[in-house]
């Protein structure tokens, strides 16, 4: 793999930098090979690669280290997610599936830890089955799964869509409606055995063009029995155990995707360099009219402006990252550096396939795993119209005409 060296600068300490060049080189090694071949054959992840990567300690990034996690921030997590996409988006996305469960209240707190060390392992995983076929950016206005409390059961009824990995999860996190209105609108955590789906519910992988490695699938709940504990947050009608937890103390409160969207800004930025590295390296590599294409001023011109997009894209997202970290960050942000980050991305990819011309469009070359998961990132975790959206709601407030409530 070749290597587009980034600018020095404040963000990049030495621990964060051997961090960064351990995971480029296990990436190299480890990553790139797999996805060259499964990813063209539309193969899963296999799981002697998602094992070493938890031995890289990928799944644990953010999880304390008191659980059995790394204990870094949303900058390490950010920077490591770039280093992963840039050989297969599809590794860098399955570390996410890995998270904390001390903010299951109503779990005992021996099952919330046991769980949490091992998610920091990659050993239990999770599924979030948000969107429906009727509901996707209005989410929590279109929401019609329903779960009905019966004795000590939660009864699931209803249809989700683009559920990726729900066949392989440990558990699936199915955004339910409960209640009337937004604050009607809750989450529930569905266990079940991986390589399965949950008893009572029945699905379909969705045909994709892209993000492979993995499947992404429509289920049907059909009566999904639950224990009622298994509620984020309080149960409705009981107090909330242990009063405090769960809640945000001091610092500002991000909105729920706001952390998943720098990590598709991460997710963009690798992809996009992947892309740039392998077009200078064909790029030289090629040769026309007696000479690399290299040598022709478009394409040096084409090369030097995707990476200097990439650059402005990486350092918008430390910031962001940084000021999250040190809890300043606003929704507002991460949004815009998902907005744009993702837009590059697509732009680059786009710009790099055409550099390889007509070998570009085969699956002989890895650039067109970039280009088509590049386009997702501008859809999944919020659309790029919601993120101008969200922008454009902060710096002039809502329109007149929006309903308030």
């Amino acid at each position: 793999m070749s290597e587009v060296q980034h600018l020095t600068d404040g963000y990049m300490t030495e621990e964060r930098q051997m961090m960064r060049d351990s995971a480029r080189d296990f990436v190299a090694n480890e990553i790139l090979p797999v996805a060259n071949e499964l990813d063209p054959v539309q193969g899963d992840i296999p799981m002697d690669l998602r094992r070493k990567m938890a031995e890289m300690g990928y799944f644990g990034i953010r999880l304390p280290v008191e659980h059995g996690g790394l204990g870094l921030g949303v900058f390490e997590y950010a920077m490591l997610t770039e280093e992963i996409a840039r050989g297969w988006m599809s590794c860098a996305s399955i570390i996410a599936r890995a998270s904390s469960y001390m903010h299951m209240v109503n779990w005992p707190m021996e099952k919330r830890i046991e769980l949490t060390e091992k998610a920091a392992m990659g050993e239990y995983l999770q599924a979030g089955a948000l969107s429906e076929p009727d509901a996707g950016s209005d989410l929590f206005g279109s929401i019609k799964t329903r779960a009905v409390l019966e004795g000590d059961e939660w009864v699931i009824t209803g249809n989700k869509y683009w559920c990726t990995f729900a066949d392989g999860s440990n558990v699936i996190n199915v955004l339910c409606r409960v209640g009337e209105g937004r604050a009607g609108v809750r989450t529930i955590a569905v266990e079940k055995p991986p390589g399965e789906l949950p008893a009572n519910c029945t699905g379909n992988p969705i045909p994709k063009i892209g993000y492979f490695g993995w499947k992404t699938w429509e289920l049907r709940f059909e009566g999904v029995r639950v224990p009622k504990e298994n509620i984020v947050g309080p149960i409705p009608g009981e107090s909330a155990p242990g009063g405090a937890e769960g809640k945000g103390g001091g610092k500002r409160r991000l909105a729920m995707l706001s952390v998943p969207r720098v990590h598709t800004a991460a997710r963009s930025i690798g992809l996009a360099r992947g892309a740039l590295e392998d077009a200078i390296q064909y790029a030289h590599e090629r040769v026309q009219f007696g000479q690399p294409i290299a040598d022709f001023q478009e394409t040096r011109f084409k090369l030097a402006r995707m990476a200097s997009e990439i650059e402005a894209a990486r350092q918008l997202m430390y910031h962001v990252s940084t000021e999250i970290d040190a809890g300043r960050g606003s929704d507002k942000e991460a949004s815009m550096v998902k907005w744009f980050a993702s837009e590059m991305a697509e732009r680059v990819t786009s710009d790099a396939l055409q550099i390889f011309g007509g070998a570009g469009y085969t699956k002989l070359h890895a650039i067109e795993r970039y280009w088509r998961d590049a386009r997702l990132t501008k859809i999944f975790e919020g659309t790029s119209e919601i993120q101008l959206r969200i922008i454009s709601d902060q710096l002039l407030g809502k329109p007149t005409s929006r309903n308030q409530s």
